[in-house]
Parts: structure tokens; C-alpha cells; sequence
């Protein structure tokens, strides 16, 4: 069942996000949207994506229907999901953990996720990337931004603990889903991004 804005989580599932969500989307800058772009501009016109831990929308998913994808989103904070409902009333979002998300009961052809997966623990980190792979077509796309290496620290606007499990752990975890690297990026910021591919098998 998809979970409107206005059910409350049993838990916070969004990592801090919604009790700090009017500072979140006040700070948000344009940093990483240019590699978005660039990304979304090499997928098929049309293809659909979907925009994990999305916010507001400003600026990734905007990028990507700026680039003529079919977008659908997913965050778990209320706050950030009616905010993106007002800036994008034809986009479908789901306010539910990605991690657990059923991504709307179908499967896409690039997935996104910045500024999501180190805010996760290491379990829930794994069974994002499981559930990307299950929900990604043949040949599918996954971007998500997390440093190469291994490192941990506090999330500035929340306060929670933020972790990298490193280029090595992330490929390992990848490849057992079916998915491998096939690039990496990095923004004006220093944020530093994988691409991934699944296997067209």
C-alpha cells in the first residue's frame, strides 16, 4: 500500500529528514546537478526513473523531467513529500522507506538516489540496493552518491550518523544483486557518485 503524506510513520524512516525539513530544503543548493543531468540526459528520452529519497524535488528530479524522463518518486518524510506535490503535482511520490519501498508495484529503468544511502545503516544500505536491483529492468541504471571511502560522521542538519561503506563494499554488495560499476563522478561540491548497470541477462 502506497502511504500518503498525511499517514504518520509508525518511526522516523526518514532518517531525521522530517523534523528538519524546513532547514533542509532552505540549505538545499544546485551542487550534483549537472552530473544528474548528465546522467539523465544519457538514458533513452521517455525512460522511466525512479527518484529515491527525492525531497522536494529542487533540483534532482527536476532535472530529470527537465531531461524528458517518466519520473516517480519516493521519500519518507511528510513535510518534504507534500512540498514536492506542490512543485510537481503530475508526479507520482510514495511517502515510505525506500528500503522497504514496493516502488509502486513495477519496475523502471534508472534509479537515483542522492544524499539517501549513507544516511542509512549498513543493513538498510544492503536491502536498498536489493530492492533497486528487484525493481530495475534488464540493462537498468542506478546512480547514488556516497564517498568512495570508508567513513563515518555526523549529518550536519540532523545530528544523526552518517556512514560510507567505501568503492569496495559497494561493488561487492552490487554485484551480488546483478549490478556492476560502470563509471564514477563527482560534482563541484566534491560529493562523489557511482553508476551502476544490472545485467542485461
Amino acid at each position: 500500500m502506497i502511504r500518503s503524506p498525511e499517514t504518520p510513520l509508525p518511526q522516523d524512516l526518514s532518517n531525521g529528514y522530517e523534523e528538519v525539513a524546513e532547514a533542509f530544503m532552505a540549505a538545499r543548493s544546485s551542487s550534483g546537478r549537472a552530473v544528474v543531468a548528465g546522467w539523465a540526459a544519457s538514458l533513452p528520452r521517455g525512460a522511466s526513473v525512479i527518484d529515491l529519497g527525492a525531497g522536494s524535488g529542487e533540483p534532482m528530479t527536476a532535472a530529470l523531467i527537465e531531461a524528458g524522463l517518466t519520473v516517480s518518486a519516493i521519500d519518507a518524510a511528510p513535510s518534504l513529500v507534500k512540498a514536492f506535490q506542490r512543485r510537481f503535482p503530475g508526479v507520482e511520490i510514495a511517502c515510505e522507506a525506500a528500503e522497504e519501498s514496493a516502488f509502486f508495484g513495477r519496475t523502471f529503468e534508472a534509479a537515483l538516489a542522492v544524499g539517501l544511502v549513507f544516511l542509512l545503516s549498513e543493513a538498510r544500505q544492503r536491502a536498498l540496493m536489493e530492492n533497486v536491483a528487484s525493481a530495475l529492468n534488464a540493462g537498468g541504471r542506478f546512480l547514488f552518491s556516497a564517498p568512495h571511502q570508508v567513513c563515518a560522521w555526523d549529518d550536519v542538519l540532523t545530528g544523526q550518523r552518517s556512514r560510507s561503506l567505501g568503492t569496495e563494499a559497494y561493488a561487492d554488495i552490487l554485484a551480488a544483486c546483478g549490478l556492476h560499476i560502470v563509471a564514477t563522478h563527482e560534482d563541484e561540491g566534491g560529493t562523489h557518485y557511482f553508476e551502476a548497470e544490472k545485467s542485461a541477462d
